[in-house]
């Protein structure tokens, strides 16, 4: 067993598994998405927003958040699709501001197309509203230096990347990412800290990201 520096408050590394769960809630046109962005749970907003980031795990791929593909694929409504696939969804740091965002960009686009309202999808192309379920587990790592964060960063699954960098940043509304809180608070690392939280992980595959951070970590050493 490692032995944790108790001058430090150590850095514990999560995994989390991920169960979709459908909600029962339809959409077949612009007016249904709508209300029902409004309305259904944050976990639903999130899943819709980062189903891609895990699906494409080793191919970096421009992917669009669910709404902008069926708005653009089903509904053809192109352009809008366009606008919601341009909203920065890492510009966020809360589900409500993307929900937000979600909502105005539909809205806006409504009263300049009120045409649009009268686009349906059949049947067989619903939009369905799915949530994510999660569940968070410790892993058996916990370390108290740049050298053992750096060294358990190597060896960590993907999903706990993927927690520690997107879920826990947004969808639990800490505002940074967890790597970047802990650099900055524990370590005292605030510039380590922010060229991390600068980083743009919908830029890179997951295993790109943890490549660039250990990067960063890497020529901090020089």
């Amino acid at each position: 067993m490692t032995k944790i520096n108790k001058n430090i408050a150590p850095f514990t590394f999560y995994t989390r598994f991920n169960l979709p769960e459908l909600t029962g809630l339809t959409a077949s046109n612009l007016v249904q998405l709508l209300r029902l962005i409004r309305e259904v749970p944050g976990s639903s907003i999130y899943h819709h927003t980062h189903r891609f980031v895990e699906k494409h795990q080793y191919l970096s791929l421009e992917s669009p958040n669910d709404f902008s593909g069926w708005v653009s694929n089903v509904l053809g409504e192109k352009t809008l699709g366009e606008k919601l696939n341009g909203i920065d969804t890492f510009g966020f740091s809360t589900i409500h501001d993307l929900r937000r965002a979600l909502v105005e960009t539909i809205e806006a686009y409504l009263k300049e197309h009120p045409e649009a309202k009268k686009r349906f999808a059949d049947r067989d192309s619903l939009f369905h509203f799915i949530k994510s379920v999660s569940f968070i587990l410790p892993m058996p790592y916990r370390v108290d230096s740049l050298e053992s964060f750096e060294r358990v960063l190597k060896r960590v699954s993907i999903s706990s990347i993927f927690f520690h960098m997107y879920e826990a940043r947004l969808r639990l509304e800490r505002g940074t990412n967890d790597f970047s809180y802990w650099l900055e608070t524990a370590l005292l690392k605030k510039e380590l800290g922010d060229r991390i939280a600068a980083l743009d992980p919908y830029a890179f595959t997951l295993e790109g990201l943890r490549k660039k951070i250990i990067n960063i970590l890497e020529n901090n050493k020089k």
